[in-house]
């Protein structure tokens, strides 16, 4: 089975800002392109994955109840526009719990990869990508086997280069392009 790793902030949705975080649903605004870039995804067959570190919720900057009131109906716009999110899947802690599905470590991946294999569904990983908008998120994919994409869209510049820890393997400058690679 194909499928497509997406972080949200950034990726989906615009960026809040360094330290900002997106606690309801009148912040959340779709980026531009996204809606068809993920309905090319889904007609090519691939599963679509939103994976993200949520900290604000441990925080206390954000409830629980607000992360999956803005969850719905991000979910709610995409469905009517024939688009099927396979799993969404949130690290609500701390850096400081070292969970082990906070990003840069896998274990968002991993819940999604369990939850398919569980309905009998087998993600092919060598053929699946991570999108994101941060060196975090290709750490993310790199260690779980995926392919990269940085789009910068989001937080991460292409001038800072010369400081990433580790190299995607692509960048683009938002999803849509990101898609146009995947579907090369």
């Amino acid at each position: 089975m194909k499928a497509i790793f997406l972080d949200r902030d950034g990726v989906i949705n615009r960026y809040p800002g360094d330290k900002e975080y997106i606690k309801s649903w009148d912040e959340f605004h779709f980026l531009p392109n996204v809606k068809p870039a993920l309905k090319k995804l889904n007609d090519n067959g691939f599963k679509i994955f939103i994976i993200s570190n949520q900290a604000g919720v441990s925080k206390g900057i954000y409830t629980r109840e607000n992360l999956d009131l803005i969850t719905k109906n991000m979910l709610d716009v995409l469905k009517k526009q024939n688009i099927t999110v396979a799993g969404v899947y949130y690290c609500t802690h701390l850096f400081e719990d070292d969970c082990s599905c906070r990003k840069p470590k896998t274990g968002l991946i991993d819940m999604a990869i369990a939850k398919m294999r569980k309905d009998g569904l087998e993600i092919a990983l060598s053929d699946t990508y991570l999108v994101g908008d941060t060196v975090r998120d290709i750490q993310t994919g790199k260690s779980a086997g995926l392919k990269t994409i940085l789009v910068f869209s989001g937080r991460e510049k292409p001038e800072n280069k010369n400081i990433w820890q580790i190299l995607p393997d692509f960048t683009a400058s938002d999803l849509s392009e990101a898609v146009q690679i995947i579907l090369k």
